[in-house]
């Protein structure tokens, strides 16, 4: 059913945790040992290069930390003004943002490119279930609320920021809000179990080359058994050839700002684009 009718604005439960990825894993990815460690795991073949990166990534953190990086991060706070939420990056708290360096640090996305990216689409977006996985402080799927989606659903690694999203979630008003089914939930998205129904996969850029990896992986064998309509919509595709690797998925169209893909046989549905039209 789409999103019609009265709100139903849901947070977390311990299933939906569960269901999310819980465990030692999502748990380990959360602490900043914990996040070193899985860092250490996945680069240790060439530490080198990766540890160049790794130093580069703390500069970057250590220049946002200061008083005059922080003013720059209010820049995106104008969607927060316009509708009484928190959204913004420059809220989030050191230590988050320390996480953020090991696996992807939270920025939310700009509303005029989200609207964009989902305009492009000509699909029945009321047959799909939108879900972000790495959704932060919830702002896409406020954002995708004004869109008929079946239900919207993201997950969040950092319980600070989906702490949040829920509270975002509960306040959020808008006139233009078409799908009341909105829920966040805590946990590992490189875990998730995707449900067996048509689905429209928001990613903006929010895992590590193997994440990512991994997460598709568990997105092909899901697809395998329950053959099933899925759009991946991946905004800065930088590890876009993790997709391009994925035995279900075919690209469909892109820009230089995001990436579409679909499962096979999908493809005709999305409209005349060609998958390399690239942006003026």
């Amino acid at each position: 059913m789409a999103c019609v009718g009265s709100p139903q604005r849901k947070g977390s439960t311990e299933a939906g945790r569960a269901s999310a990825g819980s465990g030692a894993g999502s748990v380990s990815a959360a602490t900043l040992t914990g996040a070193l460690r899985e860092w250490w795991a996945d680069h240790r073949r060439r530490p080198l290069p990766a540890l160049r990166v790794l130093l580069s990534e703390l500069w970057v953190f250590l220049r946002e930390s200061t008083p005059e990086g922080r003013r720059r991060r209010y820049g995106d706070v104008e969607y927060d003004w316009d509708f009484s939420v928190n959204t913004t990056s420059a809220t989030v708290g050191w230590r988050d943002r320390l996480l953020g360096v090991f696996h992807s640090p939270y920025q939310p996305t700009e509303p005029a490119l989200f609207h964009a990216m989902i305009e492009s689409l000509t699909v029945n977006l009321a047959a799909l279930t939108f879900i972000d996985l790495g959704s932060g402080k919830g702002r896409s799927l406020l954002m995708a609320s004004d869109y008929p989606f079946r239900r919207i659903l993201g997950v969040e690694l950092l319980p600070e920021l989906d702490r949040i999203a829920q509270h975002n979630i509960q306040t959020y008003r808008s006139p233009a809000q078409k799908c009341f089914v909105i829920e966040a939930r805590s946990g590992d998205a490189r875990e998730f179990e995707f449900p067996a129904e048509p689905t429209l996969l928001y990613l903006f850029n929010p895992f590590t080359d193997a994440g990512l990896r991994k997460l598709i992986a568990r997105l092909d064998v899901s697809l395998r058994s329950q053959p099933r309509t899925v759009y991946v919509l991946y905004h800065n595709p930088l590890l876009e050839h993790v997709l391009h690797a994925s035995q279900q998925l075919k690209k469909i169209r892109g820009t230089h700002q995001y990436s579409v893909f679909a499962a096979d046989g999908e493809r005709a549905k999305v409209g005349p684009e060609d998958a390399d039209r690239k942006s003026p």
